[in-house]
């Protein structure tokens, strides 16, 4: 099983980032701070933004390239300026409202730290000269279309809030990307997982979660609709991609390219832990796609392979969350 570090050793390509400035928005999350801890190990001198409180950062082994630091909320004239600076060279936008039904209940609230934040960045990159962008997007922007296999040709028909927004993303980077040189890469995320997402509600915390309590998880309908899961240490590998690719913009679905059942995430789940868990099924829900089913041949064309497997993943998030007592029961470390 890769580490992160044995996985983002750079190419050449790669070494181009030592010594350039990075600004990392959302870079106390969940994938930000794997993001983060792979440009500091490639030497790159990071910013970090976020509203919550910086975390203890895994930074270059030489000791020499720390993260600056930068509190506070995007949607704030004064955050952006501080956080995209002189001598910025690119900047890495995680940064987001990511609840499909948050975005439902909230569209405003989700446009604002979606489509302004994102506008607010990208003019000050205009402003500051800065030569690339790479944006957190979400297959999610062609949700209307999703009845096939999704490459980055599929037309955008967003059907949620916080699709359109990210739909929205993509055109305003499109836009900055042509008209003011900035270069924008829109890395379409399938559902991402790994180390440090206890926090997240999607399937795999869930699923550790009902582990460590006892309880039981409910399955929409018979659980045999599939989706892409891919590892967080790939899409760190994807983001440093994105930076360091002069001759790569637009759209670029990231994926593992395996889709796999939620009864599959399931059995995964268990075979790691060695321990069944208690599932229910109940209602589907109205509108669910079947399959999700995604075509990732453009960024292995550009050098990208997803590394690690689904099951090395979720024995790396089991082995996060401890062991198991005398029952077979996960316990939270």
């Amino acid at each position: 099983m890769p580490t992160d570090a044995e996985h983002t050793a750079p190419p050449a390509a790669l070494e181009e980032l030592a010594g350039t400035k990075v600004v990392v928005t959302g870079g106390s999350g969940f994938i930000g701070g794997h993001v983060v801890a792979a440009l500091c190990r490639l030497g790159a001198r990071v910013v970090s933004v976020d509203r919550r409180p910086a975390p203890a950062f895994r930074c270059h082994p030489d000791g020499q390239h720390g993260v600056e630091v930068v509190h506070g909320d995007l949607r704030e004239p004064e955050v952006v300026a501080a956080a995209v600076g002189p001598g910025t060279s690119a900047v890495v936008h995680l940064a987001a409202q990511t609840q499909v039904l948050r975005s439902v209940e909230d569209p405003q609230g989700t446009f604002e730290n979606n489509v302004l934040v994102t506008h607010y960045l990208l003019e000050r990159c205009r402003e500051m000269g800065v030569g690339a962008f790479v944006l957190a997007s979400t297959n999610a922007v062609v949700g209307s279309g999703a009845s096939g296999t999704l490459r980055e040709g599929v037309p955008l028909g967003p059907l949620t809030p916080y699709g359109a927004t990210k739909a929205a993303d993509e055109m305003l980077l499109s836009c900055y990307s042509s008209v003011y040189g900035v270069r924008g890469v829109a890395l379409r995320f399938t559902n991402v997982y790994g180390p440090g997402m206890s926090e997240k509600d999607s399937i795999v915390p869930r699923l550790m979660r009902t582990a460590a309590s006892g309880g039981t998880f409910e399955v929409y309908g018979d659980g045999l609709q599939v989706r892409d899961y891919v590892n967080v240490a790939d899409v760190a590998a994807a983001v440093l991609l994105g930076l360091a690719q002069p001759g790569l913009r637009g759209p670029l679905v990231i994926g593992s390219g395996r889709s796999v059942s939620v009864m599959d995430v399931v059995a995964v789940v268990e075979q790691s832990m060695g321990a069944k868990l208690n599932v229910h099924h109940g209602p589907a829900k109205a509108g669910e796609m079947p399959a999700v089913v995604v075509d990732n041949s453009l960024a292995r064309s550009w050098g990208w392979v997803p590394a690690v497997s689904l099951e090395q993943g979720v024995a790396q998030v089991v082995e996060e969350w401890g062991y198991k007592d005398g029952a077979g029961r996960a316990q939270p470390a």
